[in-house]
């Protein structure tokens, strides 16, 4: 069936949303996407609830809302596709994730959304995982390995999603048995947030910043010894779960610097925890387009590290196809996550369907 998925990701920057045709096994067709960046204001509330305050049910309903107005952008821009779509797979925006405390809580109405767009919607789809033992994220990797099976992409490979926080799938053959996938670390939060708050933009557009700088090896030797990194997978992470203390004293350019170093850094202590090195990394996310943060990443994993558009992916676009992918093993009873990926104790499935 046609599928429509959205995503709200942690990096703030607005709503994906994507069409696919799929099977939730297979991945047949990609269809139209298209990201409709939040307004200040909205950006403002989601910011105002991460940190424990504001109006949880006002911007709930104003996420929902935003993600409507973005689904009903791209049905209409589909057209004959977009008025085949069955059911819309919805995450809402996740506001805190305490896995280790029984915890992942998002925002967002999937029966308004149903009712809204006069469509079948799948949401909620990490708390089954958390109360059955798992970490609930990440939940892309069954999605990364049918795409790798489509282009018929030879293992080991690792797809590196940069968003607000990194994780990535590490596909070592062609069974659910052979996918491993984590959280690695920081993605662009830290970077954007240290922007924001020493010149006022909403990131470090291209990488410039952080080209202008110099890494600082003490802060970075004092980041990277967070025990996070030294704990095996499957794991996963809040948004805010690193502290940007060390980078307080250093000037905007030397800190933003340092915040891309870590995130590379973050990614190559992962290698640690693979069974194998990846032959190729892909990736995904908004991080791909910082030309700093992929040169660090390049300088330190000793492998081909290209966008996921090398291999005709849509880059853009990857997590909310890979939302409506989900959705449709939802309905399906189909696994969402297991073992290896989010360290719940066997394949489970998950999701609360709202009807249209």
């Amino acid at each position: 069936m046609w599928a429509l998925g959205m995503m709200s990701g942690t990096s703030l920057d607005g709503v994906d949303a994507a069409l696919i045709e799929t099977d939730g096994v297979t991945v047949t067709a990609a269809g139209p996407w298209r990201t409709r960046p939040y307004p200040s204001a909205l950006r403002g509330e989601l910011r105002a609830v991460i940190a424990g305050q504001g109006d949880r049910a006002g911007a709930g309903r104003a996420l929902t809302a935003f993600h409507a107005d973005a689904a009903r952008a791209l049905l209409a821009e589909a057209g004959t596709q977009g008025r085949a779509v069955a059911l819309a797979g919805f995450p809402g925006h996740t506001v805190r994730h305490a896995p280790e405390a029984g915890l992942t809580d998002q925002i967002g109405d999937g029966a308004a959304l149903a009712r809204s767009l006069g469509i079948d919607v799948v949401s909620d789809f990490r708390s089954a995982d958390v109360r059955a033992g798992g970490q609930g994220a990440p939940l892309v990797p069954l999605f990364h390995a049918a795409l790798a099976r489509r282009s018929g992409l030879g293992p080991p490979l690792a797809v590196l999603n940069l968003g607000g926080v990194a994780n990535l799938t590490w596909i070592g053959g062609a069974r659910d048995d052979d996918l491993l996938a984590f959280d690695t670390g920081p993605g662009c939060a830290l970077v954007d947030d240290h922007v924001r708050r020493a010149t006022g933009e909403p990131m470090d557009r291209d990488g410039a910043l952080a080209r202008s700088g110099q890494v600082d090896a003490d802060a970075l030797a004092v980041l990277t010894a967070h025990p996070y990194f030294d704990a095996a997978p499957p794991k996963s992470l809040d948004r805010n779960a690193f502290d940007p203390a060390p980078v307080a004293g250093l000037s905007p350019a030397d800190g933003a610097a340092t915040l891309t170093a870590f995130t590379a850094q973050a990614v190559r202590r992962a290698q640690g925890h693979m069974p194998a090195p990846p032959a190729r990394w892909l990736v995904s996310g908004g991080g791909r387009h910082n030309p700093a943060l992929m040169a660090q990443l390049r300088a330190r994993l000793g492998a081909p590290c290209d966008p996921v558009e090398s291999v005709g992916w849509q880059g853009d676009a990857l997590e909310a196809q890979a939302f409506a992918f989900l959705a449709v093993r939802s309905r399906r009873g189909l696994p969402l996550s297991l073992p290896r990926t989010t360290g719940v104790p066997r394949p489970t499935s998950g999701g609360v369907f709202h009807p249209a």
